[in-house]
């Protein structure tokens, strides 16, 4: 059976669940070519923070490319408190997006199929027909990356530029922005990849593993052997 706007019934329910084992955030080397997997493209992203600065070119990138309206954004830059003490005061920048996860569960809560996983990339997307604003998704997004795009009224996110740049064959607009090349982007199934070959040298985390998501937004820590779940 399909939905849609049209016909979506007012009175479905859906219960929400968050589970999943307990996970180390730092990955090792071999526990990162372990994940690697042979078939379709697995795209995923490395966000180094010992190279961002903050200058949100990748936000204005991605408003810019994906007609991102004013007041909402499907990327965000956040800055933390100042660490050390003057004069070597210093500041962590780390990426909040959608991480497209392998076991994303705002995918298993949507009513009518317009949250979905691409099969042939494994970005996670949306139907904009298909949604009917019902705002499942975004209650069961553990890293609360959604929101409802102000014009269409469905929910939206990042695509890594699914629909725009990549399907131009070009990097997402905010890897192409980076002026310290602080953003890899690539397909993780394929060893030789650079973003797979970044993730194998060098120390990277992913947030929330523990809730058994299975991320593919990974981050270079901003500190040597800084851990964070």
């Amino acid at each position: 059976m399909t939905c849609s706007r049209r016909n979506f019934l007012a009175g479905a329910g859906a219960v929400i669940f968050t589970t999943g084992v307990a996970g180390q955030a730092v990955m090792s080397r071999k526990t990162l070519a372990a994940t690697m997997e042979d078939g379709d493209k697995r795209y995923g992203m490395v966000h180094d923070e010992t190279l961002c600065i903050g200058c949100t070119a990748c936000t204005e990138a991605c408003r810019e490319v994906n007609k991102v309206p004013e007041g909402v954004s499907r990327l965000e830059i956040v800055r933390s408190e100042p660490q050390g003490e003057y004069p070597n005061i210093d500041y962590k920048f780390t990426r909040v997006s959608c991480q497209h996860c392998e076991n994303a569960p705002c995918v298993y809560v949507c009513p009518t199929g317009a949250a979905f996983k691409d099969p042939e990339t494994g970005i996670v997307d949306v139907d904009a027909f298909k949604c009917v604003g019902c705002g499942y998704c975004l209650a069961a997004c553990p890293y609360q990356v959604r929101f409802f795009h102000p014009e269409t009224k469905s929910a939206d996110k990042c695509d890594f530029c699914r629909k725009t740049n990549l399907a131009e064959g070009k990097q997402p607009a905010c890897v192409e922005s980076c002026p310290t090349k602080a953003l890899t982007f690539g397909d993780l199934n394929d060893p030789q990849s650079e973003v797979s070959q970044l993730i194998t040298q060098k120390t990277v985390y992913r947030d929330k593993v523990e809730l058994g998501t299975k991320p593919q937004l990974y981050k270079v820590p901003h500190q040597k052997g800084e851990i964070k779940g």
